[in-house]
């Protein structure tokens, strides 16, 4: 066991003890708890981590390693002295990485109904357990943000000065202060009007928005350094009062270029109020959080009913047998309530819906919208299949996985039908979204001479889907295996099938050449769809 001694937070933490005291707080009640989450939190793997095999070791001390690296894209803004553009765009930057995953990994401290059910009922006032839930979060706040800057801001020291390195740390001090407290407030907004459920969808889809700013952010870095040494001139508008960032940056024009215009003191002064205003509101609100936080603990279930007019629709039109019917309905509710196959699923649509439009500005920055349009880039939509392999590869595994009894208990006369119903759900929960999507863009786009090639594409996908089905689920039922199950085993099958979309791109395209060529694929793929999915 991790003794308490062993975290220097701690240490540090005592050197404030009668800050807590004068707040009446019982203070060594308060670190006896944070001893205990800060050993938990050594066992945690954080989201950043959620493809890791790995299990060994303090996944958080190892993920901030990661953030050292990311931080590096900061050192960029560090040269010059138009603060208002460099440090507006550096703290934007350092407000969504800190926001995305704070919310994402330590959510669960800010809606933690255990306190209130275990040690409440303890001779532990409310107050205490509130302040050992701040001091938490403001721990992990502290660590991130010092691994995410401490290599910029050490270059700004040399580079900007001393005052510039002090600036950075008061300034810091803010911005996570305002972290904090927004994301909490966000939280009392919404399970003032929502149920926990829906706060739990909300948190999922932030860890995926993590997920996909690490797969893509190498773009954004890339386009970020073309802007460095511009002349960059600053009119206020009155929707920068909405932009923290532009906050800090003219707190900076203030302090180190000496400018006095009203705009940047109104802008500076929203800097510092705002965060000293939301905690007062916070602390007003906590009451009303700590009873709303008992949602979580229930889920009426009333916001998803508008979002069944779709499976329905695609059930009408896709399913036929009522056997398959059932497994369709099953299958469907499974992918909507899967957080975990979410998780690992989701950051890969989120891949297939920006890619191709990073491959479209790429190509528009070096030809006009006229020669794009009469181009071949729409070729660029194959790109969306990604979303099949790693969907049907994720559909065997479940976080309930004993549940699969199920399938031996029900009179079920043809298992292929429980296959069937399973793929034909991954296709119209994942899969045409994200197709339907952009295929409106590339109408736009490329006009309606690309009809031909939508068709193609979906009777692809179709196939492919087929084939990556019988790869993954050949000898496997449907939810039946346990995430706890590495997939490394199957990471050459996942690669060869990435290769087939290439194949596949690759002869669309040089049957695209012919005359007819285009009508005689349609023809070949909708008689081998047809063969494929009756079997």
């Amino acid at each position: 066991m991790i003794k308490m001694d062993d975290f220097r937070s701690l240490r540090i933490l005592d050197k404030f003890q009668s800050l807590f005291q004068k707040a009446k707080v019982d203070y060594p009640m308060m670190r006896e708890i944070l001893q205990l989450k800060l050993t938990m939190d050594t066992r945690r793997v954080p989201t950043i981590f959620h493809e890791s095999k790995s299990d060994s070791g303090n996944q958080f001390l190892k993920s901030l390693g990661i953030y050292a690296l990311m931080g590096l894209i900061l050192i960029a803004f560090l040269f010059g002295d138009q603060y208002i553009f460099q440090v507006s765009i550096m703290y934007a930057i350092v407000m969504f990485i800190i926001m995305t995953s704070t919310i994402s990994d330590f959510s669960s401290v800010l809606l933690d109904v255990r306190d209130k059910m275990i040690i409440g009922t303890k001779p532990v006032d409310s107050r205490t357990i509130n302040a050992t839930k701040v001091v938490h979060i403001t721990i992990y706040l502290c660590q991130l943000t010092m691994a995410f800057t401490a290599i910029p801001m050490i270059i700004g020291l040399f580079n900007q000065g001393i005052v510039f390195f002090l600036l950075s740390l008061i300034v810091l001090l803010f911005v996570n202060l305002l972290i904090l407290i927004m994301t909490a407030l966000v939280y009392i907004i919404i399970l003032r009007f929502f149920d926990g459920e829906k706060l739990k969808d909300i948190i999922n889809y932030i860890q995926i928005l993590l997920s996909i700013s690490m797969i893509i952010g190498y773009q954004l870095v890339a386009r970020s350094f073309e802007f460095v040494d511009l002349n960059v001139n600053f009119s206020f508008e009155w929707w920068h009062v909405l932009m923290p960032p532009v906050w800090y940056g003219a707190i900076y024009e203030i302090v180190l270029n000496g400018v006095t215009d009203l705009s940047y003191i109104i802008l500076a002064i929203l800097g510092v109020i705002l965060p000293l205003v939301a905690i007062f509101l916070y602390i007003k609100l906590i009451p009303s959080f700590e009873r709303n936080l008992e949602k979580l603990l229930s889920n009426s279930g009333k916001h998803k009913q508008a979002k069944e007019w779709w499976s329905r629709f695609w059930s009408k039109v896709l399913v036929r047998n009522k056997e398959e019917q059932v497994f369709f309905d099953f299958a469907t509710r499974m992918l909507k309530n899967e957080r975990d196959y979410k998780l690992k699923v989701y950051p890969t649509i989120g891949m297939a819906l920006v890619f191709p439009c990073i491959f479209l500005l790429t190509d528009y920055t070096s030809r006009s919208i006229d020669e794009l349009r009469d181009g071949s880039m729409y070729f660029s939509m194959y790109f969306s299949l990604v979303v099949i392999p790693a969907g049907v590869q994720m559909l065997q595994f479940s976080t309930n996985p004993k549940a699969a009894w199920i399938y031996r208990a029900v009179p079920l006369k043809n298992e292929n039908v429980c296959h069937r119903a399973v793929l034909k759900a991954f296709l119209v929960r994942l899969f045409i979204p994200v197709y339907l999507i952009l295929s409106v863009l590339f109408l736009v786009i490329f006009t309606e001479r690309i009809w031909s090639f939508l068709i193609i594409l979906v009777l692809v996908a179709a196939i492919y889907s087929r084939i990556c089905y019988q790869v993954f689920l050949k000898n496997v039922l449907p939810f039946s295996e346990s995430y706890q199950i590495g997939q490394s085993k199957q990471s050459g099958q996942a690669l060869a099938l990435l290769a087939l979309t290439v194949a596949f791109a690759l002869f669309h395209y040089v049957m695209t050449l012919a005359s007819f060529g285009s009508y005689i694929l349609i023809s070949v793929l909708v008689f081998i769809n047809a063969f494929l999915w009756r079997k």
